[in-house]
């Protein structure tokens, strides 16, 4: 996968930046039990176990690997177990069964994690210059690869305690989506030709470029997501009711699966409530709506006489300051996840990154309560399938032509 242009590396930068991603995925762990680390709540979703392996696998398939004279891997079993979708790798272990895999043991996955990270911080400290900034690069993606793996982490759990009539509560320092409950605003911008996508400046995910010009006609977004309380009103006025709203796959994914309300919500004599990070929690009015899919989203938008935002609308606006780029939940846009032009996938397998999933998703932009501080920025572009709603995903309004 390309990456794009940066500084040197020096070796104590590097060793610091791996160490504290390393860190910070154990430290989203300290609060499960050890029967939580092997839950596997659907095919989309991956035992807490199994992201601490992956995670682990990468670094040691992409830098140990390629790089460590002699190199012997931890486990020689442990690269079919722990590869994702890498297929210039070799087979693997089918996604629907992870959480079958009650071996190797949390602790063994620990040690694998050990062993691993004292072999990439010996290698910075040992290789010479010309190949300290070879591995550096691939080592900068393997954090960032960390981080997307630390978001899902806390998504798969949330998603396997919400199935379970205990209601566990994950932490009660993890915070809830704070919301806005200022009015809300429009924001203009006049129509023009605008060079969008990454060209530089720090790390960014191949999908982010290469950048390239766009014409935007004149449009106006909301300067906030969306509030429980106006999806309330959706909900209350028959949103779930009215096919008039939904697109023809939306609409069947609510009659076959039974969607009446965002996922986590409930209603109970009391009222609606809802089911997040510190257990079960009346609806609080302000906060963004959250675990929507793309159809809810977009039908709400249609309901409310607005769209959602392309993700050039977004991001033109996110670059300008006046929407945000990590925010309280992800918002989706219009657009489907789709190459920019002049787009390149790299050469062997770490080019399976991305590319290969450019079909049947749509982007997501901005960030959640999930996602690791400093891991998002204008640019990036989540994506998910239009149904998801595990994700902390949300929507933002937008409109055509100038206030």
């Amino acid at each position: 996968m390309s990456i794009a242009p940066r500084k040197q590396h020096d070796r104590l930068s590097l060793s610091t930046a791996f160490a504290s991603t390393r860190a910070e995925t154990e430290q989203r762990c300290q609060t499960l039990a050890i029967e939580d680390y092997q839950l596997q709540s659907m095919p989309d979703c991956s035992p807490p176990k199994w992201h601490l392996a992956h995670s682990t696998w990468f670094f040691e398939t992409f830098v140990l690997a390629p790089h460590v004279p002699g190199f012997r891997p931890f486990h020689e079993r442990f690269g079919y177990l722990f590869n994702s979708y890498y297929d210039a790798i070799g087979d693997r272990w089918p996604r629907v069964q992870r959480g079958l895999l009650s071996r190797p043991t949390v602790a063994e996955v620990y040690d694998y994690r050990r062993a691993v990270d004292e072999q990439i911080l010996a290698l910075i400290d040992t290789v010479d210059e010309p190949a300290l900034q070879l591995i550096a690069s691939v080592i900068e993606l393997g954090w960032n690869h960390e981080q997307q793996h630390q978001e899902l982490l806390v998504t798969d759990v949330k998603h396997a305690f919400g199935m379970n009539p205990l209601r566990p509560i994950y932490s009660l320092d993890a915070g809830n989506p704070q919301g806005d409950d200022a009015p809300m605003q429009w924001q203009s911008f006049p129509a023009g030709l605008r060079k969008l996508g990454r060209a530089g400046g720090g790390f960014a995910f191949d999908n982010e470029g290469p950048p390239h010009d766009v014409y935007l006609r004149d449009f106006q977004i909301a300067t906030r997501p969306v509030s429980h309380g106006e999806y309330l009103n959706f909900i209350e006025d028959g949103g779930y009711e009215r096919p008039v709203f939904w697109l023809s796959d939306g609409w069947a994914a609510v009659r076959n699966d039974c969607w009446v309300a965002p996922l986590y919500w409930e209603r109970g004599k009391e009222g609606w409530s809802i089911f997040t990070l510190q257990g079960m929690k009346p609806i609080a009015a302000h906060e963004p709506v959250c675990h929507i899919s793309f159809y809810e989203a977009d039908a709400y938008a249609r309901w409310a006489g607005a769209r959602l935002p392309t993700e050039f609308e977004w991001e033109t606006a996110g670059i300008s300051g006046r929407t945000f780029s990590r925010g309280d939940v992800w918002v989706w846009t219009a657009s489907p996840y789709t190459a920019y032009p002049g787009f390149r996938p790299a050469a062997g397998a770490v080019g399976e990154y991305n590319g290969k999933f450019m079909c049947n998703q749509m982007v997501l932009r901005g960030g959640s309560l999930a996602t690791p501080a400093g891991h998002t920025r204008p640019t990036y572009r989540n994506f998910f399938p239009p149904d998801a709603r595990w994700q902390f995903s949300g929507l933002q309004l937008a409109k055509d032509g100038a206030a």
